[in-house]
């Protein structure tokens, strides 16, 4: 078994950008070149008795300048995008957050969960279960805002016990004005890496997965 170290992770990291700035120069460069390609033709051929004018071919040349400059100046733009982003990302590692999601870790310190409510609901039932599909209890919220909420179950079962630690699933339903209301069950999970995605960095909670930045719910 191969030890993947950090300056490992460091070499792979500068190869990926030494490629990524490689394709970029790569593409201004045939632009480049096939401006010149074409210019060079447009001499050769040109009509003896009525040649380019210097300014007309200085107006040329700017364009390709402009040009160079403009993909430049993207490319910086993109790159200091992508850095703030992450940076910002980065800041939520060891946070703790909620995203959508069915199941609830219980440890000796309790369980957190949440859900997110469309429209207000005069009720919000969270119904725990255990692996095995059989409910160990319910929790009730009354006249709860629409928004993301969050909640706390200390393990106690419906009949007074004590749960044992592990995983549940939990499932939610809501009313309001004896009507349905829409609602969304909310998992818990650390923040515990951030990773570069193809439209920017995401976040790696904990072992529920790999999200982005607009799927948190709420951090707590």
């Amino acid at each position: 078994m191969s030890v993947v170290t950090d300056t490992t992770v460091s070499n792979i990291y500068s190869s990926l950008a030494r490629t990524e700035s490689t394709k970029a120069t790569s593409a201004i460069q045939d632009e480049q070149d096939r401006f010149l390609k074409l210019l060079t033709t447009q001499l050769q051929n040109q009509d003896p008795t009525n040649p380019i004018e210097n300014a007309d071919l200085t107006s040329q040349l700017a364009q390709i300048s402009m040009v160079d400059a403009l993909e430049r100046i993207n490319a910086l733009v993109q790159s200091l995008m992508s850095s703030s982003e992450i940076s910002d990302s980065a800041a939520l590692i060891g946070h703790g957050v909620l995203v959508e999601g069915k199941g609830l870790g219980l440890t000796d310190a309790g369980a957190i969960g949440g859900f997110e409510l469309t429209t207000p609901a005069d009720n919000v039932t969270v119904t725990i279960r255990d692996a095995s599909g059989r409910v160990v209890t319910t929790l009730e919220f009354n006249d709860v805002e629409p928004g993301s909420h969050n909640y706390l179950w200390d393990g106690t079962a419906a009949d007074g016990s004590q749960a044992e630690q592990g995983s549940y699933s939990v499932s939610v339903s809501a009313t309001y004005n004896g009507e349905a209301a829409g609602v969304t069950p909310l998992q818990f999970g650390p923040v515990t890496g951030v990773v570069r995605g193809t439209s920017g960095a995401d976040l790696q909670v904990g072992g529920l997965g790999i999200y982005k930045l607009g799927d948190i719910r709420q951090i707590l």
